[in-house]
């Protein structure tokens, strides 16, 4: 019989909150986290605003121990993944150490690398701090998680890109399933570096470069994504196994499915027909119909293909019933976060199961007749959900749905 797969922890820092349920409270009241960068001088860019996220110190997760060295990135997914294990109340011990793993996505998290290029350039080899090096390969902050949680089982990064977390989410998914793990911390994270930002910037994939600097998906006025960072873990467990100890579960994941597009570099795939593909296989393999679906948290980010190429695609899959679903953006209000957009929506999913809500699109005034769902504009809506899709994509090949099924719904 298959396995069951349930959510029983969440740990998220995210632009407009850090915590879930400030996290859940910031989306149901639209409240954005974009503001102008601090850590960072953005002064040679016509791009000043990032989704930073502030007033925050790790070492009061932490603790002040063992951060000399240790990039943003690695710090915030480290406290994600404290408040994530709180949250599910899951014990590791010697006993169940070898039955738990971890996977994480991530691209983008280069301060090691520019850092060490630097006193490579400006002090010379010999003058190099040696504890930068460890930090400079991408598996960094997936290992350190299971350092600081005593975990032994597997340890994985996924660099996909935008689907990254999702397809982490996927691997974690499917190793429970093999029966070679009971649960997995699910990670997601990308902390805003200059050279992440600079990278964006220079390929003209920033709002304020030919317009208004402003996240506004499905918004006529969008020019470019808002970059932001973001770190979110969540707990991932057998359902029989999560039983067992009596935890909580939020949701119980039924299909996480995934494309490659193999069709151009850094391009759209003209049709979304790798996104179209993996949201009729999520409908498939969860065994639902477009009509059980209560919302759609879109990968829309403000970019102008995009937005239109998901709106078409969903339009395509749900046909008679693309206009009564409810199409929502988070990146509205969270930037577009990378590797960790993917977990961060279905982090923000498991909250409206909780509050009975659906986010708004924000920033939403001037119609695009090319973008014409329903995108919740504005003003959260309260409603009951019992099935959720997300979707993930961008231009560079992958693609990414999950669906995700509310626990009490049953």
């Amino acid at each position: 019989m298959d396995k069951k797969i349930v959510i029983t922890g969440v740990g998220v820092l995210a632009p407009n909150a850090i915590g879930k349920d400030n996290f859940w409270q910031a989306l149901k009241e639209g409240k954005s986290g974009i503001k102008p960068i601090t850590i960072f001088n953005p002064g040679l860019f016509k791009s000043q605003k990032a989704g930073e996220i502030s007033d925050f110190k790790a070492e009061e997760f932490l603790g002040p121990k063992g951060l000399q060295n240790v990039d943003r990135a690695t710090k915030l997914v480290c406290s994600a993944a404290k408040l994530a294990l709180e949250d599910s109340e899951l014990q590791i011990t010697e006993r169940n150490t070898d039955s738990i793993g971890v996977v994480t996505g991530t691209t983008l998290s280069l301060w090691n690398v520019a850092e060490l290029s630097r006193e490579m350039v400006e002090d010379g080899p010999q003058f190099v701090t040696a504890g930068i090096f460890p930090g400079t390969t991408i598996n960094s902050a997936s290992s350190q998680i299971s350092i600081r949680h005593k975990i032994k089982g597997f340890n994985t990064t996924i660099s996909t890109g935008y689907t990254a977390s999702l397809d982490a989410l996927k691997y974690a998914v499917n190793f429970i399933k093999l029966g070679r793990a009971k649960a997995v911390l699910v990670a997601g994270v990308e902390g805003l570096t200059f050279a992440g930002f600079t990278g964006f910037y220079k390929i003209g994939f920033l709002a304020g470069i030919k317009g208004e600097e402003i996240s506004c998906p499905f918004d006529k006025r969008r020019n470019g994504i808002i970059l932001s960072e973001a770190a979110v873990v969540l707990v991932v467990e057998d359902a029989e196994y999560a039983k067992a100890r009596g935890a909580r579960v939020y949701a119980e994941l039924t299909a996480v499915e995934n494309s490659f597009d193999a069709f151009r570099a850094a391009k759209y795939e003209p049709q979304a027909a790798g996104l179209k593909r993996t949201m009729v296989k999520a409908l498939k393999s969860s065994g639902l119909h477009q009509e059980d679906i209560d919302c759609v948290f879109s990968a829309a980010n403000s970019v102008v293909q995009q937005d239109i190429l998901e709106t078409k695609a969903i339009r395509e899959v749900f046909n008679i019933y693309a206009d009564k679903t409810p199409v929502t953006a988070i990146k509205s209000m969270v930037g577009e976060s990378f590797s960790a957009s993917g977990i961060l929506q279905l982090a923000a999913a498991l909250g409206c199961f909780e509050k009975n809500f659906i986010p708004p699109t924000i920033n939403y005034q001037e119609k695009d007749s090319s973008c014409d769902l329903d995108y919740v504009p504005n003003q959260s809506r309260e409603q009951e959900l019992n099935n959720i899709m997300i979707n993930n994509f961008g231009p560079g090949g992958n693609n990414a749905t999950v669906v995700v099924k509310n626990h009490g719904g049953e």
